[in-house]
């Protein structure tokens, strides 16, 4: 992985959606985003977790899935890149890769419409909310094993999705295998977005000392569940650069790496890390590692 030049900079855009439970639809109107996003100058575009469905019922949302090289949203996201020439990260689709199983999969996806770069999802949001909500993405999906860092021709870009987000360790790996920016395409829900996205968001740039670009789902979904919204750019500082709001739109910042090297030689924490063992002391004092 390559160091970025301090005068590398780039115009990154995110778009945010309220993904529905009909695909054709949710291509079209994340088409329309990337496009508008573009003619304000982004040349990376992310969007959210699960751009093309957003569905609870498992036998509808397996019936509507297909296998990587069938997913025709896919082969439709390359050709746009292509035709934009833009790098085009698609936060997540997701692929079936069995008759029982789906993978939560992003796609990093160069201006020549070469999937460069893929992820699936590592951590299941598998979690009973308060006032009913409940959430069991490991029955439909089967969570990936790699971190990955993909080269951009500005910066290393680290691949996370959603949940991910609460696991600082993937984050702090990513930024200590060379990542400059970390992605973070979501579909936070309103509750526990409201309680902990703008702290775990500018957490996890502050602790990698990286650009954080979260691309989210925001509103009321044809399903009935309720995102959060609110996609955020922020810098290694932990400063809110763009936020959006609670519908679909584009936000977009200006990613300077200067910025970045800068705030790395304030507070070089990445070279500071040591090893250590954990020691737990019993109540009668004695210590066991």
């Amino acid at each position: 992985m390559t160091t970025p030049a301090t005068h590398k900079q780039f115009r990154a855009g995110l778009v945010q959606m309220c993904s529905g439970r009909h695909i054709e639809a949710n291509v079209i109107a994340a088409t329309t985003l990337v496009r508008e996003a573009v003619a304000l100058g982004a040349q990376y575009v992310q969007t959210p977790e699960v751009t093309t469905i957003m569905e609870l019922d498992r036998k509808r949302l397996f019936s509507e899935c297909r296998s990587e090289d069938d997913d025709t949203s896919l082969a439709h996201f390359r050709a746009l890149a292509r035709e934009l020439a833009i790098w085009l990260h698609i936060g997540s689709i997701a692929i079936k890769i069995s008759d029982e199983k789906l993978a939560n999969r992003s796609f990093v996806i160069s201006p020549q419409g070469r999937i460069v770069a893929r992820y699936d999802k590592i951590h299941m949001f598998d979690v009973d909310l308060p006032g009913g909500e409940s959430y069991k993405e490991s029955r439909n999906y089967t969570p990936g094993a790699d971190a990955v860092v993909v080269e951009l021709p500005w910066c290393n870009l680290g691949l996370t999705i959603c949940y991910d987000l609460r696991f600082p360790g993937l984050h702090r790996a990513l930024a200590q295998a060379g990542a400059h920016v970390i992605a973070i395409p979501a579909a936070f829900t309103k509750t526990t977005g409201e309680a902990h996205w703008h702290t775990l968001i500018r957490a996890r740039a502050i602790e990698t000392q990286c650009f954080v670009l979260a691309a989210a789902q925001g509103g009321h979904h044809e399903h009935g569940r309720d995102t959060y919204g609110h996609s955020l750019i922020v810098s290694p500082w932990g400063e809110v650069l763009a936020e959006g709001g609670t519908e679909p739109g584009v936000i977009l910042a200006d990613i300077d790496l200067g910025v970045l090297a800068d705030v790395r030689q304030r507070v070089p924490s990445l070279r500071h890390d040591r090893p250590f063992a954990v020691a737990t002391v019993s109540s009668a004092g004695k210590a066991t590692t």
